[in-house]
């Protein structure tokens, strides 16, 4: 393949960067993390405007039609700018799940909404075991008459508390998981903020006799495992070039410090310890680029990758984590203060590094497709 970025390609990277230098400063980075909502309905509007929320979906649903490689390469230049809000969660996570196991009336009803900013989304899986695995699933759906009703907590829901659909996984039959789309502001549900390392906005869901109805139902009742699964690799591999561009950036303002920060009467870069520090977080990010775009390249040509899928994610897990390691040393005790840009890319690498499966949970499921 190619690694060449086309001409269209460079100029959403150029513009990306320019639009978000402007208006994702890390000031404001600071101020989402204290907000109540935690992103900026204005710059939401903005990125709307800009096409970003339907750059993957077809035309048909009122997207762009581009492709895996076109969104990975605006992914690193967000996850560079650390934009904060539901993007992710609405449509990587959400929106992608609809596309590709939804049914044509779902796609027509919900993608286009998604692709103008007007809807807002948050996949309620995990649970109490903080577990991706369907078996450990106990919120429960049972059919009454045309609808189903939920009950049950989750946990660890991103953006639930400014989503306006949730897609939640619910147990239907002791073998059965089933997936609905679910209104946000139905009667029954209860979401509490919780607090987070990262001033993200994760949440208790709790659904009391929530009832929905039975069209909303993604995919067959019952036969939702395999749905959840894609979903998982889906996001893992969204985490993936956004992390990438997080680490890109770690690698900028470490080496600039190293060439300005003095010691001993010359730049501290000079010393070999720091330069090969530096050097390390530069083959850190050029590994975990190289695989990403090669694993986006995999996806949009339609080939199968979910080992891919599993090596990339816990390849660049370990790569962007490390590489806040060696930024934060290099920077010494003031890379861990809160006026330090350094301290928002590594806690952020941190709670990256064990979304939708930590490198142990991935290595796991490469070894599975070795036959192991």
């Amino acid at each position: 393949m190619d690694y060449a970025l086309s001409e269209q390609q460079e100029m959403l990277k150029n513009t990306a960067r320019d639009f978000l230098d402007k208006e994702c400063t890390k000031t404001f980075i600071r101020e989402m993390e204290r907000d109540d909502k935690g992103y900026s309905p204005e710059l939401w509007k903005k990125t709307a405007d800009l096409g970003w929320m339907g750059l993957v979906f077809p035309e048909e649903y009122g997207g762009s039609g581009l492709d895996f490689v076109d969104l990975t390469v605006l992914l690193e230049e967000m996850g560079r700018a650390l934009v904060p809000g539901p993007f992710f969660s609405t449509v990587v996570t959400c929106g992608l799940a609809i596309l590709r196991h939804g049914n044509e009336q779902q796609k027509k009803e919900f993608l286009p909404k998604i692709a103008n900013g007007e809807m807002i989304m948050a996949l309620a899986l995990m649970e109490a075991g903080a577990s991706y695995d369907p078996a450990d699933i106990a919120v429960s759906a049972s059919a009454e008459g045309d609808d189903f009703v939920i009950n049950g907590t989750k946990l660890f829901v991103q953006d639930a508390h400014v989503a306006d659909f949730l897609l939640v996984a619910a147990r239907t039959k002791a073998d059965g998981i089933t997936l609905f789309l679910v209104d946000a502001r139905s009667q029954g549900i209860t979401c509490n903020v919780l607090k987070t390392f990262t001033g993200d906005k994760q949440c208790e869901v709790i659904f009391n006799s929530v009832h929905v109805p039975k069209a909303n139902v993604i995919g067959q009742p019952d036969k939702g495992s395999s749905i959840i699964e894609d979903i998982i690799q889906v996001s893992a591999f969204g985490l993936s070039p956004w992390m990438v561009g997080g680490a890109q950036y770690v690698l900028e303002i470490a080496t600039n410090y190293a060439k300005e920060r003095t010691q001993f009467g010359r730049p501290i870069g000079t010393f070999q310890a720091i330069q090969h520090k530096c050097a390390n977080i530069q083959v850190d990010v050029a590994g975990a680029r190289d695989i990403a775009y090669q694993t986006a390249w995999k996806l949009s040509e339609g080939m199968p990758c979910s080992k891919d899928i599993s090596m990339t994610k816990a390849w660049i897990s370990e790569g962007y984590r490390n590489a806040c390691v060696e930024g934060t040393q290099i920077h010494g005790g003031i890379g861990i203060t809160q006026d330090c840009d350094m301290q928002l890319y590594y806690r952020r690498a941190k709670a990256m590094e064990i979304a939708f499966g930590d490198a142990d949970y991935h290595l796991e499921l490469v070894a599975r497709e070795m036959g192991l």
